[in-house]
């Protein structure tokens, strides 16, 4: 009897074990940020209270668990209600993402973990480029043709808030389409100003895709993963492709950045006006002041 009484504590306290070792550990906001900077592969379900969804992605993620695990070296965590989710996903809850070295990648398909298990052990290091004034041309060969293949491409400044909360979107675009084409980004406040001065790029984000030759601009006002990817394979088909431009030549240049940077700090040009407008009166009080003497003089 105390035999039996033993197997059975045994075999109860085994199935606590496991079944508490089957939940995904919880991690607060300043826990998840901790990780994200040191550790090189964080797996992270944002999800809520009371979310049948959220169950289904959790349940998914906590079967394939070991698996992440062991081929990833991946720590698989969950936060609930996280006010860092309007970072990753437009959408809230529920919003699976993979943090490779602090890069993050939103995962964009259906709940199936072998799909799953392939999208994140596919994409372990970020799929987006970063191109510069110095590397866009050699590397997109824009101008003469396109050989590297298409390119779609992403500009950006670190001011901009939306570009900031694209990039989980961004690189979850670049690893649906790492087969077919090259998605990138360039920092439009950095090292790609001439760049997208030659293309003409006011605002951000903006998005380009290059083609044999030719360019198409995004302008549809959806930012999310299908409406890309979209756009990329067919939608662009609907426009009809610009010539890409030559690099700009140092002067031209000048002078766009000049008027870029005159457009984006309006005061300077509210300011040079009225300082022009004050300078003109001024110098109309004076030659006016300065004939009334003269008048004086010559009675």
């Amino acid at each position: 009897m105390i035999k039996m009484f033993k197997i059975l504590f045994i075999s109860v306290f085994a199935a606590v074990i496991s079944l508490s070792s089957a939940k995904l550990e919880i991690v607060n906001d300043e826990e998840l940020v901790n990780l994200i900077r040191t550790e090189n592969y964080v797996i992270v379900l944002f999800t809520k209270k009371d979310c049948d969804t959220c169950e289904n992605y959790e349940n998914e993620l906590t079967a394939l668990r070991e698996d992440l695990v062991d081929s990833l070296n991946a720590w698989v965590v969950k936060a609930i209600s996280s006010q860092l989710v309007r970072l990753y996903n437009p959408s809230n809850e529920p919003a699976l993402v993979f943090f490779r070295h602090g890069t993050p990648l939103l995962y964009e398909g259906p709940v199936i973990d072998d799909l799953i298990l392939h999208t994140f052990t596919a994409n372990k290091e970020p799929t987006v480029k970063e191109l510069t004034d110095d590397t866009f041309e050699h590397l997109t060969q824009a101008s003469t043709g396109a050989t590297t293949g298409d390119w779609l491409v992403m500009f950006y400044t670190n001011e901009c808030v939306d570009c900031q909360r694209l990039q989980a979107r961004w690189e979850a675009v670049g690893a649906q389409l790492k087969t077919r084409m090259n998605v990138a980004c360039v920092n439009k406040g950095g090292a790609g100003g001439a760049t997208a001065r030659r293309f003409d790029v006011v605002d951000v984000p903006t998005f380009i895709l290059f083609r044999q030759g030719k360019m198409y601009k995004y302008q549809i006002h959806k930012y999310d993963v299908p409406s890309f990817v979209s756009f990329a394979q067919d939608w662009y088909k609907n426009l009809k492709g610009e010539k890409i431009p030559l690099p700009k030549a140092p002067f031209d240049d000048f002078t766009a950045m000049i008027a870029d940077y005159l457009r984006q700090n309006r005061w300077l040009w509210q300011l040079g006006l009225s300082t022009f407008v004050l300078g003109l009166l001024l110098s109309l009080y004076l030659s006016f002041k300065s004939k009334k003497k003269v008048e004086k003089k010559a009675k």
